[in-house]
């Protein structure tokens, strides 16, 4: 068994009826979604935030796991909330994005969906697969509030993104399958995931409410940047807004 890095472990909080479903991304780990997860815990709301299958030990690990484990291992999370909660919403940074748009084309109890610069396409990443190398640099970091670090794989393994792609095709295929209401932000300068992403997933999904929110001052992990007490505040308001209503 892997050993977890220290900052990479699962989040849990038990709280109220309401669940909140919290994914991180691609060779990164929990740590990106920390603050989001302890002030959706304060706010009293049962929320958790699993590490993602071959993420936080190691890129050797990372790569003989496949985009069906991380979907698995958000599935999970799902059912230990389904178990607790009557309305669950799901959030994600990156591909965790695009795994919080899996779940609302499968699950349609999903109360919303808050997809944070998801990939549904990376041609600069999808180019890299036909390398003879086991492990390119690292795309974690991109942060442009120069004090903070996200706690990520060094290298990423090559197999990986292959299966990565395989996530964004089987998840760009079901766009029109969601119809919850969805909230998407959208980093105007990421170096990761081109954000004319965000514009295609707001045009794609079959959802009557649905509503795109530009960061005009954070990277592609928006969640530790200069811009998350606003994402923060917005989300709180959409969770606050769809319990209510029904």
């Amino acid at each position: 068994m892997e050993k977890v890095m220290h900052g990479a472990e699962e989040m849990r909080f038990e709280g109220n009826e309401v669940g909140i479903l919290v994914s991180h991304g691609f060779t990164g780990t929990t740590q990106s979604m920390k603050p989001l997860v302890e002030t959706y815990a304060r706010a009293g709301y049962t929320v958790y935030c699993p590490r993602l299958k071959g993420h936080g030990t190691s890129p050797e690990d990372m790569e003989s796991t496949s985009h069906m484990d991380w979907v698995h291992s958000v599935e999970e999370a799902y059912t230990w909330l389904k178990e607790r909660c009557s309305k669950i919403f799901v959030v994600g940074l990156s591909m965790g994005g695009t795994l919080a748009l899996y779940m609302a084309s499968e699950y349609r109890d999903i109360e919303g969906v808050i997809p944070i610069n998801a990939a549904i396409d990376i041609p600069a990443l999808e180019n890299s697969q036909g390398t003879d190398e086991r492990f390119l640099d690292a795309i974690g970091s991109d942060i442009k509030d120069p004090a903070t670090v996200e706690l990520a794989y060094d290298r990423t393994p090559v197999k990986s993104i292959g299966e990565l792609v395989g996530l964004m095709d089987k998840v760009k295929d079901r766009l029109d399958e969601i119809h919850c209401p969805i909230m998407i932000f959208v980093s105007d300068e990421d170096h990761v995931v081109p954000p004319h992403n965000s514009e295609v997933i707001f045009e794609s999904v079959f959802s009557e409410h649905k509503e795109i929110i530009h960061l005009e001052n954070s990277y592609h992990v928006a969640t530790l940047d200069h811009d998350k007490d606003m994402i923060i505040e917005r989300t709180l308001e959409f969770f606050q807004m769809y319990t209510n209503t029904k």
